[in-house]
């Protein structure tokens, strides 16, 4: 945990809540098309439930464990530091919302609640209740047997019901089927307006239907609550069941993890709200949070596209690799020349393609890959299980640990160790994050190795959203180390040395240090000496004062960090040569890219680590060295336009304010995300290009 008393370094808690402001800010933004804007509340709203289940939490137990050893207030200070700022931006957003809702209303697009619609309407969301919803409800009466924290499931919104007359009260909980029917309700409207209700509405509409024949009242009140549970469990080591029935079993435990969160709906009386506090047994240091009328705001996520075409993001077209395109087979492209791909701009088909090409290929002999999160309907599964069919040797490493894709992963095990594929489970102590595929090929009597590096997972379907780069590769150089590091996770006790990689826990840590290290001592020297980087997160703080010191000693450091950063720019006799910006626009900025000036002889790597304790030190991760200078030179373009970012960058500042970076009189509006659309375009034109004039 971070030391409050250390003012040169902002907690990563507190850090993550500014990163999530920047998301909150693209709802705001008016340069965003309108329907874009509504559902960046949801990506909001499903980061903080994440943040509270897995950060929150973690502190909260912090904070247990500090007072049982009569440890100071540090993490009781720091979390309540968390819930306020928390409790802050939830007033933002309830205030964004409504700006919303009144926009949607200027585009003829209406949220109607049960008090708001016509008499017509009425009557259909009754009948709507009556053959579509109340099979789907199954009320549970609150009685003194009743256990709530037992029974009220993770992020799933309800309804707390009040139903009194002048005897008697009695509550009831509501849980809104969003698993079985859409949050949104489309009802019939005239004069070309579009109206939807949420589905919490259409219940509340069809309350009386189930409980006028249960209890007698005179009076029935409904208000949303969602809980949060602590996500993390204990994987204990059974010696009697397999590694899947200990995950299996460890899944369990979350089910019934205690709350860290309460949310509830601003306007529940105040009786009520004691009432579930002491229900769900919240403690002092547990958040609760007064929210809007309605909960899991993440549903946003699915709105509809409606209304006109420039209320949703026009789609980039997807840029063809020139080296795929042209090549008979996936190996001929890569054997020619080392072959990058960047999501989502090109498709991940080409991945796709080179696995499922390899699994029938007769001159393969072997296929290793290490799985981390995959896509729910994966063609990646279905290849490696063909390539098992047509007898080649199949080696998956599945990490079971996957936050919150654990039960996916543990179906995937399942499925390949049925098809007689190799299934590795990795070591017990460190979570495999690296984003590694080999295969061997058998080629004129020579044995070839194809290597894909990533800084993303191997999933379809985040490959649409996430930024990443792809790197396929030939190079020997490159090649054997990959396949040491699949023998370093089959047999940790051997040791290999990489030259080319960065695996951690092995070297990362000592590498990077020693590269910033070399940056100093350039600088001491008089020479130029600069760092560049690019990650999701930066809060290790042994690397964070390396970086003050290189700061210090003149070197030049220009950081792009998407979400935490406990380091403080710019701060005059500490952090002056740092400057760091952030970028959140329509794409989740992914990859890990680190470069190095090396006294003019740059080095160049690409990663699947971000710049924190767990991806050092406590997991194997893999950066690779771009050896092929005309990637390089790629890369370093892709970097430039995001460092030059006018419109969708935030300053990173010691006070955590998200100031937009403003372009200056005259300059050019770059925006990172559309203008590397518009670069790779230019990239491949050129490859195509050289390709011609090679053919004359």
């Amino acid at each position: 945990m971070v030391d409050l008393a250390d003012n040169n370094i902002i907690p990563k808690e507190l850090s993550w809540l500014s990163f999530n402001a920047r998301v909150l800010q693209e709802a705001a933004d008016p340069s965003v098309p309108l329907i874009e804007r509504v559902r960046f509340l949801g990506i909001y709203s499903s980061n903080l439930d994440e943040f509270f289940k897995v950060r929150v939490a973690e502190l909260k137990r912090q904070v247990i464990i500090n007072k049982a050893q009569g440890q100071n207030e540090e993490a009781v200070n720091l979390l309540r530091t968390v819930q306020a700022e928390a409790n802050k931006y939830q007033r933002t957003l309830n205030r964004i919302y409504k700006q919303l809702l009144v926009e949607l209303a200027d585009h003829n697009i209406f949220m109607r609640d049960q008090d708001s619609i016509t008499k017509e309407q009425q009557e259909w969301v009754t009948t709507y209740f009556k053959h579509h919803v109340i099979k789907h409800i199954n009320p549970v009466i609150i009685d003194a047997d009743t256990d709530l924290v037992s029974f009220l499931k993770d992020e799933f919104t309800y309804l707390l019901v009040n139903l009194a007359d002048k005897n008697e009260v009695h509550h009831a909980l509501i849980e809104i089927p969003t698993d079985k029917l859409p949050r949104f309700i489309r009802m019939p409207s005239e004069d070309n307006k579009v109206t939807f209700m949420f589905l919490d509405d259409v219940i509340r509409v069809g309350m009386d239907q189930i409980f006028r024949s249960v209890f007698s009242y005179d009076r029935i009140e409904a208000y949303s609550i969602k809980m949060n549970r602590d996500a993390e469990y204990d994987l204990l080591g059974n010696i009697d069941r397999s590694v899947l029935e200990n995950m299996s079993e460890a899944l369990k435990q979350r089910l019934n993890a205690m709350p860290v969160r309460f949310s509830y709906d601003a306007q529940m009386p105040e009786n009520m709200v004691r009432f579930m506090a002491k229900e769900l047994k919240m403690s002092a240091i547990d958040s609760m949070m007064a929210g809007n009328r309605y909960h899991n705001f993440k549903d946003f996520l699915s709105f509809p596209s409606i209304g006109s075409y420039d209320m949703d993001n026009h789609a980039l077209s997807e840029i063809k690799s020139v080296q795929f395109e042209t090549a008979k087979t996936p190996f001929e492209a890569i054997s020619k020349k080392d072959v990058l791909l960047y999501y989502p701009y090109y498709s991940f088909d080409y991945f796709t393609e080179f696995l499922r090409y390899a699994s029938y290929d007769p001159k393969v002999s072997s296929i290793k890959i290490n799985i981390y999160r995959v896509a729910s309907n994966s063609r990646v599964i279905n290849s490696l299980i063909h390539a098992a069919n047509n007898g080649k040797s199949v080696t998956v490493v599945v990490e079971l640990t996957a936050r919150f894709d654990e039960a996916n992963n543990v179906k995937w095990a399942s499925r390949l160790t049925q098809a007689g594929v190799k299934v590795l489970f990795g070591l017990p102590t460190l979570k495999i994050h690296s984003k590694l595929c080999l295969i061997t090929r058998h080629e004129d009597d020579k044995v070839v190795r194809y290597a894909h590096v990533g800084t993303g997972n191997f999933n379809e379907k985040t490959a649409k959203i996430y930024t990443d780069f792809a790197l396929f590769t030939a190079n020997e150089k490159i090649t054997k180390e990959v396949d040491d590091v699949f023998s370093f996770i089959e047999y940790p006790y051997t040791r290999p040395t990489f030259e080319n990689l960065l695996v951690s826990p092995l070297n990362s840590r000592d590498r990077i240090k020693f590269m910033i290290d070399r940056e100093i001592d350039f600088a001491k020297q008089g020479q130029y000496a600069s760092i560049s980087f690019k990650v999701n997160a930066l809060v290790d703080i042994p690397l964070i004062k390396k970086l003050y010191e290189a700061s210090q000693a003149g070197v030049k450091i220009r950081g792009i960090v998407r979400g935490m950063c406990s380091l403080k720019p710019g701060v005059e006799g500490l952090s002056e040569n740092i400057y760091i910006t952030s970028i959140v626009d329509r794409f989740l900025e992914h990859p890990r890219v680190m470069i190095f000036n090396n006294g003019g002889d740059e080095e160049l790597f690409i990663s699947s680590a971000d710049w924190m304790k767990r991806n050092l030190d406590l997991r194997i991760e893999v950066g690779a060295r771009v050896l092929d200078a005309d990637l390089q030179k790629r890369i370093k373009g892709i970097i430039k336009l995001q460092e030059n970012d006018n419109r969708k960058a935030r300053i990173i500042d010691a006070e955590q304010k998200n100031v937009y970076v403003q372009a200056q009189e005259g300059d050019k509006q770059i925006r990172s995300q559309i203008d590397i659309h518009e670069f790779l375009v230019q990239e491949e034109a050129k490859i195509a290009k050289e390709l011609e004039a090679s053919k004359e």
